[in-house]
């Protein structure tokens, strides 16, 4: 086959062009190519949330994020909230911008016209109908890209104690099934759009940095095993010579036993949010099948990897019964940690509260008939 009938990645070159008369154009204005694109979709779509103009345009969210700010900065745009999602920025061109749409239309037909003088209308017409099926092919490609990328809204640089004896990074994914109303990272459930997003790439470059100095890195949530990606991260992150700890609410079974049966996790922290007949109500789901949680649960009592199991006590959804109907349901198991709630202002639901010491006391002693080794975290015990 010669090289002509590949296909041509000379592509570029109609872009540059595009790019370079169009930047010449619009600097009177004080914007680019990038922004004529994106003010051309706003304004064709009024209203439109920062999400969908990613989605639309095939661009990053941080592209989106800085081209929008650059735009209102000029008073070309103003952003609103949803009135029916307040995490959603909704996207409105001003009369600034309405303004100068006739001439940047106009702008576009001349380009395009230059660009067609020598092209017949037949095969204007095959070229778009190639180029259409071209992007959409592409566009397919992106989004599996988009969906096996792991989403991370922080990283803790160091910590001693969210990975037992190790000293460790711990990230943070975004995202997740349950909403567990005293859930203090409540940003990370819902995702604002104004979410920091930070790439795998930095992480991966700082843990490169740290790796003589850290000795595992957690992964915390969020649930990270929602992020097809995961495993693809957690390689990278085993060859620089790191364990990994992986916090996970259990409710992605599969995910977590491929994990460690590819010898890619080293530690398991998995949340038990009450005994099973409280679980939905504990989770903030109306209804919950707990089939996938029993499955984490006794995979992890089987002694495949070292693990923890871990509760967080809310004196409003737990009580010292409910412990001891835990302890039954979770019996056998090495570690056992239970950790009193704490009012950060950032949980899901407003007005819970902490248990006292002599209930938390109450509560060890329950679980303890079970559980060889129950400890309570973050109070010094006597």
């Amino acid at each position: 086959m010669s090289e002509k009938n590949y296909l041509s990645l000379d592509s570029s070159i109609l872009y540059r062009c595009n790019q370079k008369h169009f930047d010449k154009l619009l600097s009177k204005y004080e914007i680019g190519y990038t922004q004529l694109i994106l003010l051309t979709q706003i304004y064709e779509n009024e209203g439109i949330s920062m999400n969908e103009l990613a989605v639309l345009g095939v661009f990053d969210k941080g592209t989106i994020t800085k081209s929008v700010q650059r735009l209102e900065q000029l008073s070309y745009l103003r952003v609103e909230n949803s009135e029916n999602d307040k995490r959603l920025k909704l996207l409105y061109t001003t009369d600034k911008t309405q303004k100068i749409m006739p001439e940047l239309y106009k702008m576009r037909q001349e380009w395009n016209s230059y660009l067609c003088s020598d092209i017949s209308p037949i095969e204007l017409e095959q070229y778009n109908q190639v180029q259409s099926k071209l992007i959409e092919k592409a566009k397919e490609y992106a989004q599996e890209i988009e969906n096996d990328e792991v989403r991370f809204y922080g990283l803790q640089k160091l910590t001693l104690l969210d990975y037992p004896g190790m000293m460790a990074a711990t990230v943070f994914t975004g995202g997740c099934n349950f909403r567990c109303p005293f859930c203090h990272n409540r940003s990370l459930v819902f995702l604002n759009e104004n979410n920091g997003e930070i790439s795998s790439d930095d992480i991966l470059s700082y843990l490169k940095i740290r790796s003589k100095i850290l000795d595992g890195v957690c992964i915390s949530g969020g649930e990270p095993l929602l992020h097809k990606g995961i495993g693809n991260f957690i390689r990278q992150v085993k060859d620089l010579g790191l364990k990994v700890k992986l916090d996970t609410n259990g409710s992605n079974f599969e995910a977590m036993k491929k994990l460690i049966e590819d010898g890619l996790i080293d530690y398991v922290a998995m949340d038990i949010k009450n005994h099973p007949k409280k679980y939905s109500e504990t989770i903030g789901l109306e209804t919950f099948d707990l089939k996938a949680i029993e499955k984490s649960k006794n995979y992890l009592l089987e002694d495949h990897v070292d693990y923890e199991f871990r509760t967080t006590v809310v004196r409003q959804f737990h009580t010292v019964s409910d412990f001891e109907k835990i302890g039954r349901w979770i019996e056998g198991a090495k570690n056992y940690y239970l950790q009193n709630f704490e009012d950060h202002g950032s949980c899901i639901q407003q007005g819970l509260s902490e248990v006292d010491l002599e209930t938390l006391e109450k509560v060890k002693q329950a679980v303890s008939a079970y559980v060889k080794h129950v400890e309570i975290r973050g109070i010094k015990e006597n």
